[in-house]
């Protein structure tokens, strides 16, 4: 939660919002338990062991965002930043890979100087030349040590989509189709797996694969909000199969 965040540690200047991101002390401290203490998270990140999208991070406050890839050479393991379907931030184990690159959602299109195009990406990133048939709220697919375009997804119906904000925050569905509004916020509609559907406001919209093919691992439940019934029937019987 934010409160908690501000609390304990401070996000510093970088490619995320404030509010749509963690500072690595928080991932390295409080979510992987990598150290117990402040002196302890400051001596990891200093040792240069810490890697984020491929580069050495030694602030600790650095914030880490949605689809960040944190790397640890040293014990070999690899995470991506995700949310649950509650709206929390979730740091997701992957194999190596799978770490190798990272999907970025396609904020805005210009055209720098002498005429060169560039696109602007949701984590910063200004990439030039990229292929012509790339929109905006399209995601591409980065390669991390080059910086370059691998591929990417168009962002219409029947696309898979992970949903960054709002109420559905952390849900994952098919995007069935898009309600227009000029001058007002345009509205997606998405079904998920189970047959549950939703809609939300076109920003909060990530495409994450094609069809049913995704281009990430998903966490635990595949993207589907359970009610509370179905919650209290599922701890129901994770209680009767421990007994």
């Amino acid at each position: 939660k934010q409160w908690y965040q501000r609390r304990v540690a401070i996000t510093a200047g970088g490619p995320h919002k404030l509010r749509e991101s963690m500072p690595l002390i928080i991932v390295i401290r409080n979510k992987l338990k990598y150290s117990l203490t402040y002196n302890e998270t400051k001596k990891v990140t200093m040792s240069r062991a810490i890697k984020v999208d491929g580069r050495v991070r030694t602030d600790m406050c650095f914030p880490i965002g949605f689809q960040d890839v944190i790397s640890i050479d040293k014990t070999g393991e690899y995470f991506r930043m995700l949310f649950d379907v509650k709206g929390r931030f979730l740091i997701h184990r992957i194999k190596k890979d799978e770490a190798a690159y990272k999907l970025c959602s396609v904020k805005s299109l210009n055209t720098a100087a002498k005429g060169v195009p560039t696109l602007v990406t949701h984590d910063g990133r200004t990439i030039r030349y990229p292929d012509p048939l790339v929109k905006v709220h399209d995601t591409i697919k980065l390669d991390i040590d080059s910086g370059k375009i691998l591929d990417f997804i168009r962002f219409e119906p029947g696309s898979q989509a992970y949903i960054t904000g709002g109420q559905n925050c952390g849900r994952i569905g098919i995007i069935t189709h898009r309600e227009k509004h000029p001058g007002s916020f345009d509205i997606v509609h998405v079904k998920d797996s189970v047959g549950h559907s939703f809609a939300t406001r076109l920003s909060n919209v990530f495409p994450i694969g094609k069809g049913k093919q995704n281009w990430i691992s998903l966490p635990r439940g595949k993207g589907v909000r359970l009610s509370i019934a179905e919650e209290r029937d599922r701890k129901l019987a994770q209680k009767a199969k421990e007994m």
